[in-house]
Formats: structure tokens, sequence, C-alpha cells
């Protein structure tokens, strides 16, 4: 049974949120169903940046900016997407600080990537003055960064 965003739940029904995404078990069927909408809302995914391979090819062009919470690396990848990669070292904190910090990078470029120009390879190392911000700190200065380098359509 496939619910979507109409259908509602009822207590019976599982549903585990792996990836950004949510896979709903019904109780009847031998399998799960991909359900991606709820309420008009749906959840994507950021194509990332998997390996220190990538990362170190996007490091190596040396084309960055920089600003007090952030410094973002930029290389065109060919590609009709972006693929994002976050770093966040152990000077920031400890990992629920790490983890906290790398979650606001990605809802920051979630919420904005509409307005950031495709083909690009970006990685975003955070600074630790960047552990106490709020998310609208860390989203301004990540499209502060942008239209730095002139891949933003706003600011």
């Amino acid at each position: 049974m496939k619910h979507n965003a109409l259908n509602t739940f009822s207590i019976y029904d599982i549903c585990i949120f792996v990836s950004g995404m949510c896979f709903i078990y019904d109780g009847h069927s031998n399998s799960f169903s991909n359900n991606q909408s709820f309420g008009g809302y749906t959840m994507s995914k950021v194509i990332s940046l998997k390996n220190s391979r990538e990362f170190g090819s996007v490091y190596n062009t040396r084309n960055s900016v920089a600003n007090k919470y952030l410094v973002m690396y930029l290389r065109s990848n060919g590609l009709d997407y972006n693929r994002l990669g976050i770093s966040v070292s152990k000077k920031v904190g400890n990992s629920v600080v790490r983890h906290r910090v790398t979650r606001l990078i990605r809802e920051a470029y979630r919420l904005n990537r509409a307005n950031i120009d495709v083909g690009y390879d970006i990685v975003i190392v955070a600074r630790p003055a960047s552990k106490d911000k709020k998310c609208q700190d860390i989203e301004s200065a990540l499209m502060h960064l942008c239209g730095l380098k002139k891949i933003s359509h706003i600011g």
C-alpha cells in the first residue's frame, strides 16, 4: 500500500527515515514503499562528495573564498548539478557540535540551492567560530561566499 500526502497513517504504519527519504511499512505487504511527500513538502536529497579523492580534487584547485564562519572551495565539475562536501574538524567542537554544524550547513545549502548556479563541486569547511551560530547566520555566511564567487542568483 503506497501512501501519499492525502492518505493518513494508521497507528500500525511504521515510518523509517533513511538518508532524507521515508520508507513506510503498512503491516500488510512484505515490502516498504518509498514516500517522499508529506503535506506538500518534499524531502530532497543533496548530492554529496563521498571520498577523500573527490575532496582533494576540489582542494587542489585552490579556488577558495572565506568569511568569519565558513571557507568555500569551488571546482567546476561539468555536470548539470552540484555536489556538496562538508568538512567540520575537531577544532569546532565535540561530535555533537560538529554534527549540528554539518546539519546547519547542509540545510542552508538545501534552502538556497535554487539560487546557486549548477555545475560545481563545492566543499564547505566550517571554522571554529561557527559552532554557536544559528541557522540564519550559517545561511547568510554561505550565501555571502556564493556571492563572492558569483555563483549566486541573489545578493
